[in-house]
């Protein structure tokens, strides 16, 4: 049997990818995951995620910060699936320290681990989760001067609630272009910095040790098992907790905002697919939907679905970091790995409300979040 180590491999993505890759047979899998109460719960042998792969891998409690336990893990793995992260743009703004020490030496201990190993190392591949925000604001075209990558929205200008993006050069308002991978790299969070040192660390690192790589920047995953109890890292959980119990629902800047979702099922087909694909050795590759949906959007199809009586106020409030729109080229991974998302927005989102009732809810972290954004200078409120 092949095996294969799946660092975070308890988490949303993570747990998905182990199960998919237990249904397939064939591998001998390895997860190493720290377990943290924001994402698991303070009991985490109870956590939904953990009782998914429970059973069907080797599981080890640890984390990636930890030398010792990183090389355990490893052991005689011979790919490497790199999952386990900080996430959330937002937090990452003032738990500084704590981000670099886990995305950005994490990967260095799992790159040491690995070189410790020389000779002995059964490591071909290691796989990257790495993310969408490493393009900051993106791409977009001014109808004078042409392609523009514009620099973050300035917090004047979002005071004033003028959410668009505007030529530097000529002052003409400009049009969303989807992302693509060569796009250029301006990260607007401490996350995106992270994750782009994660993704210059395999870059440098793999080819001098003769390890294959394959890089993928998610862009907004979503889907059943996504957290509820993390007020961080996703819209959805957070609006479902407050529609569950009919809550006012602050939509922030002009409820226009876009991301772009992809279910997190496709996702985890497009890892396991770049396994044993050569054409994707090397190579950087978005793994989205090609969609970008408003913010609002959302609201209105998980009200619809929660038979909510939430009022969806757009108030004008603002992140400092946050991005305006996102939308990905993915003619990358549909050209080197088949890849096309097979689960719409609608049916996936009906699936995960239907998820969510089920569950426990637990809202207590949303305004905790929020006061700590705001604390830091991070969150503006503008009533």
């Amino acid at each position: 049997m092949k095996k294969i180590l799946v660092t975070g491999g308890s988490g949303f993505i993570g747990a998905e990818i182990v199960n998919q890759l237990y249904s397939m047979g064939g591998w001998n899998i390895t997860v190493l995951d720290v377990m943290t109460e924001q994402i698991h719960g303070k009991d985490w042998r109870q956590s939904y995620l953990y009782k998914t792969i429970e059973g069907k891998c080797r599981f080890i409690k640890g984390s990636v910060c930890d030398l010792p336990v990183v090389q355990d893990a490893i052991g005689d793995c011979e790919i490497i699936l790199h999952l386990a992260a900080e996430t959330g743009t937002g937090q990452s703004m003032y738990q500084i320290n704590q981000y670099n020490e886990t995305n950005v030496m994490g990967t260095s201990n799992l790159l040491q681990a690995i070189s410790l190993a020389g000779k002995e190392s059964k490591v071909k591949k290691i796989i990257l989760s790495s993310s969408r925000s490493v393009y900051g604001e993106g791409k977009y075209e001014c109808p004078k001067c042409g392609v523009i990558y514009p620099e973050g929205r300035s917090k004047e200008k979002l005071l004033a609630g003028d959410f668009n993006f505007y030529c530097p050069n000529c002052g003409e308002k400009m049009t969303l272009l989807p992302t693509t991978e060569n796009s250029a790299i301006k990260p607007a969070s401490l996350y995106a910095y992270t994750k782009y040192a994660q993704e210059m660390m395999l870059r440098t690192m793999c080819p001098a040790m003769g390890i294959d790589y394959t890089i993928f920047r998610f862009q907004n995953v979503y889907g059943v098992g996504q957290s509820l109890k993390n007020p961080y890292t996703g819209i959805l959980s957070v609006f479902s907790s407050l529609m569950l119990e009919n809550k006012l629902v602050n939509i922030f800047e002009d409820g226009l905002e876009s991301r772009d979702f992809v279910n997190v099922r496709d996702v985890a087909k497009g890892v396991i697919d770049s396994i044993e694909c050569e054409a994707s050795t090397g190579e950087t590759i978005n793994l989205g939907s090609g969609i970008n949906t408003s913010v609002i959007e959302i609201a209105e199809i998980l009200k619809k679905h929660y038979g909510s009586s939430s009022e969806l106020k757009v108030t004008g409030d603002f992140r400092i970091g946050d991005i305006a729109h996102n939308k990905a080229d993915i003619s990358k991974a549909q050209r080197i790995l088949g890849f096309s998302p097979t689960i719409s927005l609608d049916e996936g989102l009906k699936e995960f409300c239907d998820w969510v009732v089920g569950q426990d809810k637990d809202n207590s972290g949303y305004e905790r979040f929020l006061s700590e954004m705001e604390k830091a200078g991070m969150f503006i409120r503008k009533q």
